[in-house]
């Protein structure tokens, strides 16, 4: 296969690929799944499936067994409708209106300038290949297509008990093919705001655009081990230092999704003009030490400035050190490694959004644990040094955790499945990121779950790709579990 081709349906499976082409055409961020909804729903009309929408948006779709398997358990195969909307600064693309452009590099699929929309585009496009089949074997499936994953999970936190009919869960959203995820962290987000005074900005100044931009960024839930730079907390640092050279700060903007870590983050600042040189120098020990930090991980991180139009007023200066010391305060990254858990992260914290402009603070943090109370008591710790910095604080749309059941009968069966295909066991796995197993399983307690998926990398982020062998591998899996799930009693 020769590179930098853009035609995705070539690739194998055909059904799947199809149907990821589809979605990419069509605009899905989160809170935008209108469109990709009404999409599935003809697509259930064409093959002549039943198919519901709930109070919220969820659409579920059911196929009725193959002939011989009417005895099977009931499948609800189950992706989230909404994509990460992430591009870099220098491109062009309106994610309400325009098009994902997937190209072929190599071994892998990736987007032009924007997220991809693996995330959970393949899953989706995986439930309705089976849907749409005429060879493969299965009992009874439901496809449940939940919306807002990404922002909220509010599809899944609003899904009724007793809407499904199914037995298993299949959960399609996991990113790494030959790993069988079996629990998953919950989280919390910390919503703060908070007013400042504001001062005429101070004489013989001249205003600079600060920008700190070249990190990888990534999923803050899948990524957050691998120590990659936060914009905002180097943007911060840097900040403190410039304060001491009496550089005044009108406005900041960091990040731009809570489960996004963020790669880019720009300040406006008055500097004195007799400050410019040292203000040049400081910003240049800055970068080196934020290299120096990140060389293992995210050594491209650029610190820049350029003039900019002159701003009427600056933070008040005891307001700028309240605020960039708590800034610097705020935890960010893995808090807590699982000790029932070898290898995988317990308790994390994402520093996701900060905005400071026209007298107006707001903040944005997620935090994720394994743990319920724990994901409680960060949320807690941050929500208190928050308010220590005179803003107002509120921790929304806590969701519980997926607990692992090793004991699982869908478990062993696709165990044994994978074995059989592959010829090698799976690995069976923990994820650090929030799946709606744990909310759609408080719903459907008798629900048996496993989740899995392709090999997709750097999800939530422009250098998002999946690897196009691993999805005939997840294709495989699936419907040859299918095939086999046991009979009922």
């Amino acid at each position: 296969m020769s590179e930098h081709q853009s035609d995705i349906k070539q690739l194998a499976p055909a059904a799947v690929w199809q149907y990821f082409h589809d979605i990419c055409q069509i605009p899905h961020p989160s809170g935008e799944e209108e469109a990709l909804r009404n999409y599935v729903l003809n697509f259930a009309a064409e093959h002549k499936l039943e198919a519901e929408v709930d109070a919220v948006g969820n659409v579920v779709v059911r196929k009725p067994a193959t002939p011989g398997m009417e005895n099977r358990f009931g499948v609800v195969l189950q992706g989230h409708l909404d994509m990460v909307p992430q591009k870099n600064e220098d491109t062009d693309h309106n994610f309400s209106t325009d098009p994902i452009q997937p190209w072929i590099d190599g071994e892998w699929v990736k987007a032009r300038g924007t997220t991809l929309g693996s995330d959970n585009g393949m899953g989706v496009a995986a439930s309705l290949a089976v849907l749409a089949s005429t060879d493969l074997e299965h009992g009874p499936v439901e496809a449940l297509f939940t919306i807002d994953e990404e922002r909220s999970m509010v599809g899944a936190e609003a899904l009724q008990p007793g809407w499904l009919k199914g037995d298993i869960l299949l959960n399609l959203d996991t990113e790494e093919e030959g790993e069988l995820y079996v629990g998953c962290a919950g989280g919390v987000d910390v919503d703060a705001s908070a007013s400042y005074e504001q001062e005429a900005t101070p004489a013989d100044s001249q205003w600079f655009r600060i920008a700190v931009k070249g990190l990888k960024g990534g999923h803050s839930g899948c990524d957050i081990h691998l120590q990659r730079g936060n914009a905002n907390k180097i943007l911060v640092s840097l900040l403190k230092e410039l304060s001491k050279l009496g550089v005044r700060v009108g406005s900041i903007r960091g990040g731009s999704l809570s489960n996004a870590i963020p790669r880019e983050a720009f300040a406006t600042v008055a500097v004195p003009a007799d400050q410019i040189e040292a203000v040049n120098a400081a910003m240049d020990h800055q970068q080196a030490i934020a290299r120096n930090l990140l060389a293992a991980t995210d050594a491209g991180v650029t610190i820049t400035a350029e003039n900019c139009e002159a701003a009427g007023s600056v933070m008040a200066a005891r307001d700028q050190q309240i605020w960039l010391d708590a800034f610097h305060a705020v935890p960010n990254g893995v808090d807590r490694m699982s000790e029932s858990v070898e290898g995988v992260v317990e308790t994390s914290n994402n520093f996701a959004i900060m905005n400071v402009a026209e007298g107006k603070v707001v903040v944005n943090c997620f935090a994720r644990s394994l743990v319920d109370d724990s994901t409680s008591e960060i949320g807690e710790r941050i929500a208190g040094l928050l308010r220590l910095a005179g803003a107002d604080v509120a921790l929304k749309g806590q969701f519980p955790g997926w607990q692992p059941n090793m004991d699982s009968p869908i478990l062993a069966a696709m165990q044994e499945t994978y074995m059989d295909v592959f010829g090698k066991q799976p690995e069976i796995k923990v994820i650090h990121a929030g799946l709606e197993c744990g909310i759609l399983g408080s719903a459907y307690p008798n629900w048996d779950m496993i989740s899995i998926g392709p090999t997709i990398c750097f999800p939530h982020s422009p250098d998002e790709m999946v690897h196009i062998a691993s999805v005939e591998k997840f294709w495989t899996l699936l419907t040859a579990s299918l095939a086999r799930v046991p009979v009922k009693a």
